[in-house]
């Protein structure tokens, strides 16, 4: 009969599915035996329930979680609370999923065998500091510009299927200038198909103004943070506001997660990919990691391509190396990933729960 003791000192590794309204847990030993399966729902008082039900089997250090930036953003809080390693677990590999089938208990499963094996050692983002406020500040100001662009098209559309005595006045205005008549511009005399396409595009007008103040507005907010989070990003050539808040936003709260330079650039996509085989030894461009921050970093480089004579000057002696456009555009953002970890890591503050081994 296994004593209170002895649970205690038993050390057991939870995976957990997440799901929005219940979370899957399985414990299992240090030699893969499951321990327990439960479910638990996905409130303050669920997750304390899941820490006191994995108690009753052993200590817990370390949790795989499933969408540690999505359903399961609460629970990887909570558990970091108690002290415990949450590792982030991508989706179940493929092959077992064909073998076993697919259930929130296996998931779990699943995801508490990797985490045991080492094959999950990704530590989530924090998601609890400034880069958090920029990540969700960032999402207002792009639904509001994709939606003023949206307004846009819909704007110039209605106008050149207006009628002449409508379209004539207005279809040369600059762009500002034809917001401002739309919107505030007063019409006589009018046969109700052109009041009714005179209605639409003071709606329309009015609503592009209304965006954008509110892009202005979250557009203020959001340099504000970034100027008091990380400062000598901006001093980058190259790199603004919307560009360092994409590379803020991919590293996370908490950059010392990842391993090094060379991991935040792997991140980014910026990282050479080997791709020899036989007698051929070459290296092929990343088209995985964060789209955003390489966009970011791609921005930036066409940016000193332009205006800074060092990278000029670079770009030309690789050129004489025989090296392609594509080719020194990938090596500069490889460069300026590597510049950029280095500015984070010096601005953002290193928690020592989240350090990695």
């Amino acid at each position: 009969m296994i004593t209170h003791a002895e649970v205690e000192q038993t050390e057991v590794v939870v995976g957990v599915d997440t799901h929005k309204d219940c979370h899957v847990a399985v414990a299992i030993s240090m030699l893969g035996v499951v321990l327990g399966t439960g479910s638990f729902a996905a409130t303050a008082a669920g997750y304390q329930e899941l820490l006191d039900w994995v108690q009753t089997l052993g200590l817990v250090k370390r949790a795989g979680v499933e969408g540690t930036g999505s359903y399961g953003a609460g629970l990887t809080r909570a558990l970091r609370a108690t002290g415990v390693e949450v590792v982030e677990i991508n989706r179940p590999n493929r092959a077992m999923r064909r073998r076993r089938g697919k259930s929130d208990a296996v998931d779990a499963e699943a995801a508490a065998r990797s985490v045991l094996s080492g094959e999950a050692a990704v530590v989530p983002k924090n998601g609890d500091g400034p880069v958090e406020a920029i990540r969700v500040l960032k999402i207002a100001k792009d639904s509001a510009v994709k939606a003023r662009v949206q307004a846009v098209n819909q704007l110039r559309s209605v106008l050149v299927n207006a009628g002449t005595l409508v379209r004539e006045p207005l279809e040369d205005l600059p762009l500002p200038r034809l917001i401002v008549q739309c919107a505030t511009g007063s019409w006589k005399g009018l046969e109700p198909v052109e009041a009714a396409v005179v209605h639409t595009l003071g709606c329309l007008a009015r609503r592009i103004q209304f965006l954008d103040a509110e892009i202005k507005d979250v557009f203020k907010q959001m340099t504000s943070l970034i100027q008091q989070t990380a400062p000598d990003l901006l001093q980058l050539q190259g790199i603004g506001p919307d560009s360092a808040a994409a590379l803020l936003i991919a590293a996370g709260d908490n950059p010392d997660r990842l391993r090094g330079e060379a991991s935040f650039a792997a991140l980014c996509g910026t990282s050479p990919v080997e791709a020899s085989s036989g007698k051929t030894s070459r290296r092929r461009l990343n088209r995985g990691g964060n789209r955003q921050a390489n966009a970011a970093l791609f921005r930036a480089v066409l940016s000193r391509l332009r205006w800074d004579p060092a990278t000029q000057e670079y770009a030309r002696r690789r050129t004489t190396e025989g090296l392609s456009k594509r080719e020194i555009i990938r090596c500069l953002k490889r460069y300026l990933a590597r510049t950029v970890y280095k500015i984070l890591r010096a601005n953002l503050p290193i928690p020592a729960a989240t350090c990695n081994p």
